[in-house]
């Protein structure tokens, strides 16, 4: 692993300083692109307007004569923690927006398993046998890719409304109503805004259209603001890189979890993470709620964790996230049986001979095969698709495998599986995703040629340079500000993809180490700020390094996070730690 220091400019920090900003947050901030002041005012009043996202407008104005012709809507919703965010955002928000003409709302959720992604054909029949009959679909955080699913809907009698966010292909579904800042001739200026997020601004500018034709007034309109803590759960589990849009998102619904001003739903998914609301942060969302809701997706059907995200009761949404929480621990369970069968794999082959990895087992569960792609994506640096079998078959009756890949910084997903199905146009059945991650499907046949081709990509992108880990750091922190209270200031920020948790350096002597439950690594430190070996001065930190079963050298250079750790309900500051390396 290669340790970098981040890029500063003095210049910047020195204007932050001016302004009143800490001068450690002003490193930090300038360091992950913050250019101004006025870009740290997180107010949901400084978010990009809903008129710069192309098709909003069309598509509110279209939903509010619909609504007015008292038209059933049907949300057709994604299997993931951003899909079931979403349709709990359409669903809740449409219901208050439509109450003065009592329409019907309603959410269908595809079985990943036997219906594939998306609104395919036989999503679009199943939804057309509901009662009421919906007159239009809605898809939210799915449909841009979706051309027979729409075209056959269309063709029946139902409209469609396409609200997603992920990459488009060169032909886009033959509707008037998409919404997705990804689209070709969008500028919106956010284009990591989730499928939640999509929604959100989809309902923002109906509710303007109803304010300006007499519906509401400002004073009788619907809180839509009050679904935010649904944005920030599907914005944070998604990975959604945090620009400044997406962070003014997060920090809205942070708000109201932690003044506990939030839905029962997640109110019950923080009681059963055993996490506590009023200190949430974004890894409470990414690491707590999101894997329980997503269990959902994963091992059986989403509309269990949608029910839980708009139950208006608690004791009911409490039961539901109990049942989540069940589910959760079985696909930990069974991610790791697979995790163990693929390192046997991997001690077949030679990693560092490989640009990418492409993995296959009759006994891995389809519902999991992105976890474990992510896992071994982190533990050996490199693109990695896992595939399982899927319940359909080919016409001819071949066997289909399910693939779901993760990527690295430098390797775009999507566009190396575009290369790939247009070089070898019968290789890949279907694909869709983005430049973290994707999904497809091809035939058993197609697994050799396909690993060959996918490989090759890898080879043609990816050089030595990218190939190699790198942690990004932000210097060495004198050792009389590693205090809970520069802990608390930075728990209290909104941290994920594209705007890191700060990771500071120093150099420390292990004064004791041990071995906790054979896998983390427990330390006291002492720190050295002078450099000097022999000081016995330093301050003493504990510190901790999850899944690190060594011990470390007696005098170390470590790389760590802060982390507040109340102790006897009394604060104190504990590392921890990301690595150790001589190069610091």
């Amino acid at each position: 692993m290669q340790l970098l220091q981040r890029e500063t400019n003095p210049t910047l920090i020195n204007q932050l300083i001016e302004s009143g900003v800490d001068p450690i947050m002003a490193r930090l901030w300038t360091s992950r692109g913050v250019i101004s002041p006025e870009e740290l005012i997180l107010e949901t009043k400084f978010l990009i307007p809903p008129t710069e996202l192309k098709g909003c407008l069309e598509a509110a104005k279209y939903l509010l004569q619909s609504i007015q012709a008292h038209k059933n809507l049907l949300i057709v919703a994604d299997y993931d923690c951003d899909g079931a965010t979403a349709c709990a955002v359409g669903l809740l928000g449409l219901r208050q927006l439509g109450l003065p003409f009592n329409i019907s709302v309603d959410f269908l959720v595809p079985n990943r398993f036997t219906m594939g992604y998306g609104l395919t054909p036989e999503v679009v029949d199943m939804a057309a046998k509901r009662n009421p009959k919906p007159d239009i679909l809605i898809t939210v955080d799915n449909g841009i890719a979706s051309l027979a699913g729409v075209a056959h809907a269309r063709a029946i009698g139902m409209e469609v409304i396409v609200t997603d966010h992920h990459l488009p292909a060169d032909e886009t579904p033959d509707t008037p109503y998409i919404v997705n800042p990804n689209q070709r001739g969008c500028q919106f200026p956010s284009k990591a805004l989730a499928g939640v997020g999509v929604m959100f601004y989809v309902l923002l500018t109906l509710r303007k259209l109803m304010r300006e034709q007499g519906i509401f007034s400002s004073d009788s309109q619907p809180k839509i603001e009050d679904l935010l803590d649904f944005v920030a759960l599907g914005t944070v589990a998604d990975v959604a890189s945090l620009d400044r849009n997406n962070r003014i998102l997060v920090t809205a619904g942070l708000k109201r979890m932690r003044a506990q001003r939030m839905h029962p739903g997640i109110a019950a998914l923080f009681t059963i993470a055993d996490r506590k609301p009023e200190i949430a942060s974004t890894f409470d969302l990414g690491f707590g709620l999101g894997p329980r809701l997503n269990a959902a997706g994963r091992l059986a059907d989403m509309t269990l964790g949608i029910r839980c995200l708009i139950s208006s009761s608690n004791t009911e949404a409490l039961s539901l996230a109990a049942e989540l929480d069940r589910m959760n621990r079985d696909r930990r369970h069974i991610e790791a049986e697979m995790k163990e069968t693929a390192l046997d794999s991997m001690a077949e082959i030679e990693v560092d001979n490989q640009n990418a990895l492409t993995l296959f087992d009759a006994s891995w569960h389809q519902g999991v095969i992105g976890i474990l792609a992510s896992r071994l994506k982190e533990k050996y640096h490199r693109p990695v698709i896992i595939f399982a079998p899927a319940e359909e078959t080919m016409p001819d009756g071949t066997a289909i495998l399910k693939g779901s890949g993760r990527s690295i910084n430098g390797f775009h997903l999507r566009d190396a599986l575009d290369i790939i199905s247009k070089k070898f146009p019968n290789m890949i059945l279907k694909f869709g995703g983005h430049a973290a991650a994707a999904g497809l499907s091809i035939s058993h046949a197609m697994l050799e040629p396909f690993s060959l081709a996918f490989e090759t990509v890898a080879q043609e992108i990816l050089d030595e340079d990218t190939l190699n880990r790198k942690l990004l750091h932000d210097g060495e922190l004198p050792s009389e500000m590693i205090a809970p209270a520069l802990a608390q200031a930075l728990s209290d920020q909104v941290w994920g993809q594209g705007f890191p948790e700060p990771i500071f350096t120093g150099k420390f002597k292990v004064l004791k180490q041990t071995i906790l439950k054979n896998k983390h690594l427990k330390v006291e430190l002492q720190a050295l700020d002078d450099g000097n070996l022999n000081d016995k001065t330093g301050t003493i930190f504990a510190g901790i390094w999850f899944h690190h079963h060594e011990f470390i050298t007696p005098e170390s250079s470590l790389a760590y996070r802060l982390q507040v750790d109340n102790y006897l309900s009394y604060p104190r500051v504990q590392l921890l730690i990301e690595a150790q390396s001589t190069e610091i």
